[in-house]
């Protein structure tokens, strides 16, 4: 689990996703390449830390054992609602970061996939 940052810009781009005060030729690194779903960082960081178990935590997050199990083992998405249980119990990260985290996951994924080819719109200005 991250506690601190040595940068203040990467801790505001970690807590609201706002590039301000990142330099712009940073910017670019910051996109990254498969990013974990956010259930690995309750599994793998949060949950050892805390030294419980998924019974447990689903326990304090009052949500049913099934459902945690599902997030951490990434067969289920960090929902909105569940997002905030996990501000509520950890308070930090941010309910925001935990459903930026689901999308950045979400969009790679779904990038990975064959697209058809789409023709973009042709907009006309009006005369």
């Amino acid at each position: 689990m991250i506690k601190s940052f040595l940068h203040k810009g990467i801790q505001q781009f970690f807590e609201t996703g706002s590039k301000a005060g990142i330099a712009v030729e940073h910017e670019a690194k910051l996109a990254m390449l498969n990013p974990p779903h956010p259930g690995n960082i309750l599994k793998d960081d949060v949950l050892p830390e805390l030294g419980i178990g998924v019974t447990e935590a689903a326990a304090q997050l009052s949500v049913s054992r099934v459902a945690l199990s599902r997030v951490v083992n990434g067969r289920a998405g960090v929902s909105a609602d569940m997002a905030i249980r996990l501000e509520a119990w950890l308070n930090n990260p941010t309910a925001e970061s935990w459903v930026r985290m689901q999308a950045e996951y979400d969009l790679w994924q779904a990038r990975q996939k064959p697209r058809p080819t789409i023709k973009p719109i042709g907009i006309t200005q009006a005369a």
